[in-house]
Protein backbone atom coordinates (compact mmCIF):
# COMPACT_ATOMS: atom_id res chain seq x y z
CA UNK A 1 0.00 0.00 0.00
CA UNK A 2 1.36 3.62 -0.85
CA UNK A 3 1.00 6.34 1.29
CA UNK A 4 1.10 10.21 -0.34
CA UNK A 5 3.06 12.36 1.62
CA UNK A 6 1.86 14.79 4.24
CA UNK A 7 1.92 17.95 3.25
CA UNK A 8 4.66 19.21 6.19
CA UNK A 9 6.78 16.33 4.01
CA UNK A 10 6.51 17.86 0.92
CA UNK A 11 7.24 21.28 2.70
CA UNK A 12 10.57 20.12 4.21
CA UNK A 13 11.51 19.06 0.67
CA UNK A 14 10.62 22.14 -1.22
CA UNK A 15 13.09 24.28 1.31
CA UNK A 16 15.80 20.91 1.27
CA UNK A 17 16.10 21.50 -2.64
CA UNK A 18 15.41 25.47 -2.47
CA UNK A 19 16.67 26.78 0.77
CA UNK A 20 20.07 28.74 -0.41
CA UNK A 21 17.93 30.23 -2.65
CA UNK A 22 15.40 31.80 -0.98
CA UNK A 23 17.77 32.51 1.86
CA UNK A 24 18.82 35.99 0.12
CA UNK A 25 15.67 37.66 -0.74
CA UNK A 26 14.11 36.82 2.93
CA UNK A 27 17.18 38.42 4.49
CA UNK A 28 16.86 41.85 1.98
CA UNK A 29 13.41 42.25 3.18
CA UNK A 30 15.00 42.04 6.81
CA UNK A 31 17.00 44.40 6.02
CA UNK A 32 15.00 46.95 4.45
CA UNK A 33 15.31 50.05 2.45
CA UNK A 34 15.34 53.78 2.49
CA UNK A 35 12.05 55.72 2.00
CA UNK A 36 12.94 59.54 1.50
CA UNK A 37 10.56 62.10 1.52
CA UNK A 38 10.97 66.01 0.70
CA UNK A 39 8.45 68.80 2.09
CA UNK A 40 6.87 71.49 -0.12
CA UNK A 41 8.60 75.04 -0.78
CA UNK A 42 6.71 77.63 0.11
CA UNK A 43 4.57 79.47 -2.57
CA UNK A 44 6.31 82.91 -3.57
CA UNK A 45 5.72 85.69 -6.13
CA UNK A 46 9.33 86.83 -6.59
CA UNK A 47 9.81 90.34 -8.43
CA UNK A 48 12.67 90.64 -11.11
CA UNK A 49 16.07 90.55 -9.43
CA UNK A 50 14.58 89.04 -6.28
CA UNK A 51 16.51 86.08 -4.40
CA UNK A 52 14.37 82.97 -3.28
CA UNK A 53 16.35 81.57 -0.16
CA UNK A 54 14.22 78.65 1.47
CA UNK A 55 15.35 75.02 2.69
CA UNK A 56 13.66 71.96 2.26
CA UNK A 57 13.63 68.96 4.79
CA UNK A 58 14.39 65.21 4.04
CA UNK A 59 12.70 62.77 5.97
CA UNK A 60 13.83 58.77 6.27
CA UNK A 61 10.00 57.41 6.66
CA UNK A 62 12.04 53.75 5.82
CA UNK A 63 13.86 50.98 7.76
CA UNK A 64 17.34 51.31 6.23
CA UNK A 65 19.56 54.60 6.10
CA UNK A 66 19.93 56.41 3.39
CA UNK A 67 24.20 56.34 2.91
CA UNK A 68 24.41 59.75 0.76
CA UNK A 69 21.69 61.68 -1.45
CA UNK A 70 21.63 63.58 -4.74
CA UNK A 71 19.28 66.42 -4.42
CA UNK A 72 18.12 67.94 -7.85
CA UNK A 73 17.03 71.38 -8.79
CA UNK A 74 15.60 72.38 -11.98
CA UNK A 75 14.92 76.01 -12.83
CA UNK A 76 12.48 77.07 -16.29
CA UNK A 77 14.57 80.20 -18.44
CA UNK A 78 12.98 82.80 -16.24
CA UNK A 79 15.03 82.14 -13.02
CA UNK A 80 18.82 80.86 -12.34
CA UNK A 81 21.09 79.72 -9.30
CA UNK A 82 22.30 82.89 -7.94
CA UNK A 83 25.53 81.89 -7.22
CA UNK A 84 27.39 77.81 -8.21
CA UNK A 85 27.64 75.98 -4.72
CA UNK A 86 30.83 73.08 -4.03
CA UNK A 87 29.57 70.17 -4.36
CA UNK A 88 26.89 70.65 -7.20
CA UNK A 89 27.43 70.33 -11.06
CA UNK A 90 25.43 72.56 -13.27
CA UNK A 91 24.04 72.08 -16.27
CA UNK A 92 21.57 73.05 -18.99
CA UNK A 93 18.86 70.48 -20.33
CA UNK A 94 16.06 70.64 -22.25
CA UNK A 95 14.07 74.15 -23.41
CA UNK A 96 16.47 76.02 -21.78
CA UNK A 97 16.02 74.49 -18.12
CA UNK A 98 18.91 75.37 -15.86
CA UNK A 99 20.09 72.40 -13.69
CA UNK A 100 22.02 71.67 -10.14
CA UNK A 101 23.15 67.88 -9.17
CA UNK A 102 24.15 68.22 -5.88
CA UNK A 103 25.64 65.63 -3.82
CA UNK A 104 24.86 65.66 -0.12
CA UNK A 105 27.59 63.82 2.04
CA UNK A 106 25.34 62.46 4.91
CA UNK A 107 23.47 59.40 6.10
CA UNK A 108 20.19 59.75 6.72
CA UNK A 109 18.89 56.51 9.36
CA UNK A 110 15.07 55.52 9.22
CA UNK A 111 13.19 58.36 11.09
CA UNK A 112 15.94 60.68 10.76
CA UNK A 113 15.72 64.35 8.99
CA UNK A 114 17.81 66.67 7.48
CA UNK A 115 17.88 70.06 5.82
CA UNK A 116 19.15 71.63 2.18
CA UNK A 117 18.91 75.29 0.94
CA UNK A 118 17.16 75.84 -2.23
CA UNK A 119 18.07 79.03 -3.81
CA UNK A 120 17.59 80.95 -6.93
CA UNK A 121 16.91 84.23 -8.28
CA UNK A 122 13.85 85.74 -10.60
CA UNK A 123 15.38 86.91 -13.87
CA UNK A 124 14.10 90.14 -15.71
CA UNK A 125 11.90 87.69 -17.88
CA UNK A 126 10.55 86.11 -15.22
CA UNK A 127 7.09 85.40 -15.31
CA UNK A 128 5.49 81.62 -15.58
CA UNK A 129 8.15 79.41 -13.21
CA UNK A 130 8.65 76.04 -12.09
CA UNK A 131 10.71 74.94 -9.96
CA UNK A 132 11.73 70.90 -9.94
CA UNK A 133 13.53 69.97 -6.72
CA UNK A 134 14.27 66.86 -4.75
CA UNK A 135 15.88 63.54 -4.96
CA UNK A 136 14.54 59.46 -5.62
CA UNK A 137 13.15 57.42 -2.74
CA UNK A 138 16.71 55.82 -2.18
CA UNK A 139 18.72 58.94 -2.70
CA UNK A 140 19.90 58.32 -5.71
CA UNK A 141 19.70 60.58 -8.84
CA UNK A 142 15.80 60.84 -9.77
CA UNK A 143 14.17 59.95 -12.84
CA UNK A 144 11.48 61.93 -14.29
CA UNK A 145 7.82 62.85 -12.98
CA UNK A 146 7.17 64.00 -9.70
CA UNK A 147 6.29 61.88 -6.05
CA UNK A 148 6.77 62.17 -2.40
CA UNK A 149 10.71 62.68 -2.85
CA UNK A 150 10.47 65.07 -5.52
CA UNK A 151 8.23 67.75 -6.20
CA UNK A 152 7.70 70.82 -8.46
CA UNK A 153 6.25 74.04 -6.98
CA UNK A 154 5.07 76.52 -9.85
CA UNK A 155 4.48 80.31 -9.49
CA UNK A 156 4.05 83.28 -11.02
CA UNK A 157 6.51 86.33 -10.75
CA UNK A 158 5.37 89.69 -9.97
CA UNK A 159 6.31 90.55 -13.72
CA UNK A 160 3.91 91.48 -17.23
CA UNK A 161 4.41 90.49 -20.69
CA UNK A 162 3.00 92.50 -23.39
CA UNK A 163 1.32 90.52 -26.33
CA UNK A 164 0.92 92.48 -29.81
CA UNK A 165 -1.51 92.01 -32.68
CA UNK A 166 0.04 92.46 -35.95
CA UNK A 167 -1.86 92.97 -39.27
CA UNK A 168 -1.79 93.88 -43.24
CA UNK A 169 -2.83 96.42 -45.43
CA UNK A 170 -2.95 94.64 -48.88
CA UNK A 171 -5.03 94.80 -52.44
CA UNK A 172 -6.19 92.28 -54.37
CA UNK A 173 -8.42 91.45 -57.31
CA UNK A 174 -11.84 90.04 -57.62
CA UNK A 175 -11.64 86.18 -58.73
CA UNK A 176 -7.95 86.07 -57.82
CA UNK A 177 -6.08 84.81 -54.60
CA UNK A 178 -3.91 86.86 -52.10
CA UNK A 179 -1.86 86.06 -49.44
CA UNK A 180 -2.02 87.99 -46.15
CA UNK A 181 0.06 87.49 -43.09
CA UNK A 182 -1.38 87.67 -39.42
CA UNK A 183 1.60 88.10 -36.62
CA UNK A 184 1.61 87.09 -33.07
CA UNK A 185 3.96 88.92 -30.88
CA UNK A 186 5.54 89.66 -27.42
CA UNK A 187 7.12 92.99 -26.45
CA UNK A 188 8.04 91.53 -22.73
CA UNK A 189 9.65 91.85 -20.67
CA UNK A 190 8.37 88.77 -19.24
CA UNK A 191 8.91 85.55 -21.26
CA UNK A 192 5.28 83.06 -21.78
CA UNK A 193 4.75 79.71 -21.24
CA UNK A 194 1.88 78.57 -19.29
CA UNK A 195 3.36 76.34 -16.24
CA UNK A 196 -0.09 74.88 -15.22
CA UNK A 197 -2.44 74.41 -17.89
CA UNK A 198 -2.77 74.59 -21.73
CA UNK A 199 -4.48 77.67 -22.37
CA UNK A 200 -1.25 79.06 -23.98
CA UNK A 201 -0.89 82.55 -25.82
CA UNK A 202 -2.66 82.38 -29.04
CA UNK A 203 -3.90 84.80 -32.06
CA UNK A 204 -7.39 84.88 -33.49
CA UNK A 205 -7.71 85.38 -37.15
CA UNK A 206 -11.13 86.56 -38.88
CA UNK A 207 -10.76 85.86 -42.31
CA UNK A 208 -12.11 88.87 -44.35
CA UNK A 209 -16.07 88.71 -45.69
CA UNK A 210 -15.80 88.08 -49.29
CA UNK A 211 -12.70 85.63 -48.84
CA UNK A 212 -12.37 82.44 -48.18
CA UNK A 213 -9.25 80.73 -46.55
CA UNK A 214 -7.73 78.23 -49.29
CA UNK A 215 -3.90 77.79 -47.57
CA UNK A 216 -3.84 78.16 -43.88
CA UNK A 217 -0.71 77.67 -41.49
CA UNK A 218 0.04 73.94 -39.82
CA UNK A 219 -0.21 75.95 -36.49
CA UNK A 220 -3.94 77.43 -37.31
CA UNK A 221 -7.39 75.34 -35.93
CA UNK A 222 -10.49 76.91 -36.87
CA UNK A 223 -11.72 78.56 -33.75
CA UNK A 224 -15.14 77.61 -32.26
CA UNK A 225 -17.61 79.07 -29.55
CA UNK A 226 -14.57 79.13 -27.12
CA UNK A 227 -11.08 77.16 -28.66
CA UNK A 228 -10.08 75.19 -31.50
CA UNK A 229 -12.94 73.22 -32.69
CA UNK A 230 -10.68 71.24 -35.31
CA UNK A 231 -7.92 69.85 -37.24
CA UNK A 232 -5.07 72.29 -37.59
CA UNK A 233 -4.63 73.48 -40.92
CA UNK A 234 -8.45 73.07 -42.26
CA UNK A 235 -9.49 75.21 -44.62
CA UNK A 236 -12.62 77.27 -45.34
CA UNK A 237 -13.49 78.37 -41.75
CA UNK A 238 -14.43 81.74 -40.91
CA UNK A 239 -12.20 82.12 -38.08
CA UNK A 240 -9.03 80.50 -36.53
CA UNK A 241 -6.64 80.44 -33.63
CA UNK A 242 -3.27 79.87 -34.40
CA UNK A 243 -0.26 79.02 -31.59
CA UNK A 244 3.09 78.29 -30.94
CA UNK A 245 3.28 74.10 -30.90
CA UNK A 246 6.00 74.21 -27.61
CA UNK A 247 3.56 76.63 -26.16
CA UNK A 248 6.94 79.13 -25.64
CA UNK A 249 6.40 82.94 -26.70
CA UNK A 250 9.88 84.55 -25.65
CA UNK A 251 10.39 88.44 -24.96
CA UNK A 252 11.31 89.65 -28.20
CA UNK A 253 9.82 86.80 -30.20
CA UNK A 254 7.02 86.91 -33.42
CA UNK A 255 5.21 84.55 -34.97
CA UNK A 256 4.09 84.76 -38.40
CA UNK A 257 1.09 83.14 -39.85
CA UNK A 258 0.22 83.47 -43.33
CA UNK A 259 -3.22 82.31 -45.06
CA UNK A 260 -3.99 82.52 -48.93
CA UNK A 261 -6.99 83.77 -49.62
CA UNK A 262 -9.47 83.19 -52.23
CA UNK A 263 -11.28 86.67 -53.28
CA UNK A 264 -15.15 86.60 -54.22
CA UNK A 265 -15.45 87.71 -57.81
CA UNK A 266 -18.44 90.14 -56.08
CA UNK A 267 -15.99 91.13 -53.16
CA UNK A 268 -15.59 94.78 -51.65
CA UNK A 269 -13.32 96.56 -49.62
CA UNK A 270 -12.77 93.96 -46.90
CA UNK A 271 -10.86 93.77 -43.79
CA UNK A 272 -11.04 91.42 -40.83
CA UNK A 273 -9.81 91.10 -37.08
CA UNK A 274 -6.64 89.78 -35.71
CA UNK A 275 -6.32 89.57 -31.44
CA UNK A 276 -3.67 88.75 -29.06
CA UNK A 277 -4.90 86.60 -26.47
CA UNK A 278 -5.27 82.79 -25.80
CA UNK A 279 -5.92 79.57 -27.08
CA UNK A 280 -9.32 79.72 -25.15
CA UNK A 281 -9.83 83.33 -26.09
CA UNK A 282 -9.24 84.20 -22.32
CA UNK A 283 -7.65 87.53 -21.91
CA UNK A 284 -4.25 87.04 -19.97
CA UNK A 285 -3.59 88.15 -16.59
CA UNK A 286 0.01 89.24 -17.15
CA UNK A 287 -0.71 91.25 -20.31
CA UNK A 288 -1.70 94.71 -18.49
CA UNK A 289 -1.72 96.46 -21.90
CA UNK A 290 -4.57 95.92 -23.93
CA UNK A 291 -4.15 98.96 -25.95
CA UNK A 292 -2.20 96.76 -29.16
CA UNK A 293 -3.67 93.16 -28.77
CA UNK A 294 -6.13 93.45 -31.97
CA UNK A 295 -5.30 94.81 -35.65
CA UNK A 296 -7.03 94.59 -38.66
CA UNK A 297 -5.99 93.23 -41.94
CA UNK A 298 -7.40 94.85 -44.54
CA UNK A 299 -7.81 94.18 -48.54
CA UNK A 300 -8.46 96.67 -50.94
CA UNK A 301 -9.90 95.69 -54.19
CA UNK A 302 -10.88 97.66 -57.17
CA UNK A 303 -14.60 99.38 -57.62
CA UNK A 304 -16.66 99.26 -60.78
CA UNK A 305 -16.99 103.03 -60.28
CA UNK A 306 -13.70 103.73 -60.10
CA UNK A 307 -12.89 106.02 -63.37
CA UNK A 308 -9.93 104.38 -65.69
CA UNK A 309 -7.25 106.29 -67.02
CA UNK A 310 -7.94 108.68 -70.36
CA UNK A 311 -5.96 108.97 -73.41
CA UNK A 312 -3.50 111.61 -72.97
CA UNK A 313 -3.52 114.72 -75.13
CA UNK A 314 -1.09 115.47 -77.63
CA UNK A 315 -0.56 112.08 -78.94
CA UNK A 316 0.38 112.91 -82.22
CA UNK A 317 3.99 114.18 -80.55
CA UNK A 318 3.66 117.49 -81.94
CA UNK A 319 3.26 120.51 -79.57
CA UNK A 320 1.11 118.54 -77.32
CA UNK A 321 2.09 117.60 -73.96
CA UNK A 322 1.77 113.95 -74.50
CA UNK A 323 4.57 113.85 -76.77
CA UNK A 324 7.10 115.10 -74.09
CA UNK A 325 7.67 112.28 -72.34
CA UNK A 326 6.71 115.03 -68.90
CA UNK A 327 2.87 113.37 -68.23
CA UNK A 328 1.56 114.09 -65.01
CA UNK A 329 -1.48 116.15 -67.26
CA UNK A 330 -5.09 116.65 -66.22
CA UNK A 331 -6.17 113.17 -67.95
CA UNK A 332 -3.06 111.63 -65.95
CA UNK A 333 -3.29 112.51 -61.86
CA UNK A 334 -0.79 109.89 -61.00
CA UNK A 335 1.65 111.33 -63.56
CA UNK A 336 2.10 107.65 -65.03
CA UNK A 337 2.28 108.73 -68.97
CA UNK A 338 5.34 107.91 -71.02
CA UNK A 339 6.25 109.76 -74.13
CA UNK A 340 9.07 110.72 -76.30
CA UNK A 341 10.35 110.37 -79.96
CA UNK A 342 9.66 106.86 -81.21
CA UNK A 343 10.02 105.15 -77.50
CA UNK A 344 7.06 102.51 -76.51
CA UNK A 345 6.61 102.58 -72.23
CA UNK A 346 5.95 99.34 -70.84
CA UNK A 347 3.01 99.76 -68.17
CA UNK A 348 5.04 98.92 -64.60
CA UNK A 349 4.33 99.87 -61.29
CA UNK A 350 6.03 98.17 -57.76
CA UNK A 351 3.59 97.07 -55.01
CA UNK A 352 4.64 98.60 -51.07
CA UNK A 353 5.91 95.74 -48.89
CA UNK A 354 6.36 95.86 -45.01
CA UNK A 355 7.68 93.29 -42.64
CA UNK A 356 7.03 92.88 -38.96
CA UNK A 357 10.25 91.90 -36.90
CA UNK A 358 8.06 92.17 -33.77
CA UNK A 359 10.15 92.00 -30.11
CA UNK A 360 11.34 94.36 -27.82
CA UNK A 361 12.96 97.02 -29.56
CA UNK A 362 11.95 95.82 -33.20
CA UNK A 363 11.03 97.19 -36.01
CA UNK A 364 8.23 97.08 -38.90
CA UNK A 365 9.76 98.09 -41.83
CA UNK A 366 7.72 99.53 -45.21
CA UNK A 367 4.46 101.53 -45.57
CA UNK A 368 1.79 101.43 -42.28
CA UNK A 369 -1.21 102.51 -42.38
CA UNK A 370 -1.79 103.29 -38.70
CA UNK A 371 -2.05 101.13 -35.90
CA UNK A 372 -0.68 97.67 -35.80
CA UNK A 373 -0.63 97.35 -39.58
CA UNK A 374 2.26 95.90 -42.15
CA UNK A 375 1.33 97.57 -45.91
CA UNK A 376 1.70 95.12 -48.90
CA UNK A 377 1.44 94.37 -52.49
CA UNK A 378 -0.23 91.81 -53.76
CA UNK A 379 2.72 89.04 -53.45
CA UNK A 380 4.87 91.24 -54.78
CA UNK A 381 2.69 92.26 -57.97
CA UNK A 382 1.59 95.17 -59.37
CA UNK A 383 -2.26 95.84 -59.24
CA UNK A 384 -3.77 97.82 -61.91
CA UNK A 385 -7.55 98.98 -60.84
CA UNK A 386 -7.86 100.16 -64.04
CA UNK A 387 -5.75 99.89 -67.70
CA UNK A 388 -6.76 101.62 -70.59
CA UNK A 389 -4.82 101.46 -73.51
CA UNK A 390 -4.52 104.45 -75.52
CA UNK A 391 -3.53 103.81 -79.09
CA UNK A 392 -1.81 107.15 -79.50
CA UNK A 393 1.13 106.96 -82.45
CA UNK A 394 3.80 108.39 -81.67
CA UNK A 395 6.98 108.13 -84.57
CA UNK A 396 5.25 104.43 -84.79
CA UNK A 397 4.91 103.37 -81.27
CA UNK A 398 2.15 102.97 -78.71
CA UNK A 399 1.76 104.23 -75.01
CA UNK A 400 -0.14 102.13 -73.11
CA UNK A 401 -1.27 104.80 -69.86
CA UNK A 402 -1.42 102.50 -66.96
CA UNK A 403 -2.80 103.87 -63.40
CA UNK A 404 -2.20 101.86 -60.31
CA UNK A 405 -4.25 102.26 -57.33
CA UNK A 406 -2.28 103.73 -54.25
CA UNK A 407 -1.52 101.47 -51.40
CA UNK A 408 -4.93 100.85 -49.10
CA UNK A 409 -5.48 102.98 -46.34
CA UNK A 410 -3.52 105.93 -48.36
CA UNK A 411 -5.00 108.91 -48.46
Amino acid sequence: MHLRPSAAVLAAAVIAVAGPAVAAPLAQAEEGAPELVVSALPAATPKPGEVYDKSVTLTNKGTAAADGVTFRVRLTRGLDFPEQVQGCTYSTVKDQVRQALCELDTVIEPGASVTTPVRFKALDNALMEAVEYGTSATGEAPGEGYDDSYRRLTLTADNTADLVAVGEDTEALPGGEQSVTATLRNDGPGWVQNQESDDLPALLVQIPPGTVAVGVPKDCAPFGIDGPSGPQGTTGKPEYVCWPQDGTLDAGQSLAYTFMLKIEKSAQDTEGEVKASSVYDIAPEYDTNRANNTALIRIDLPSDNEPGPSPSDGADGGSGNGGNGSGGNGNDPEGQAAGGTGATASPSASASTGTSTGGSGGTTSGSTTGGNLASTGSDGTPLVAGVAAAAAVIGGGLVFVVRRRGAAGSA
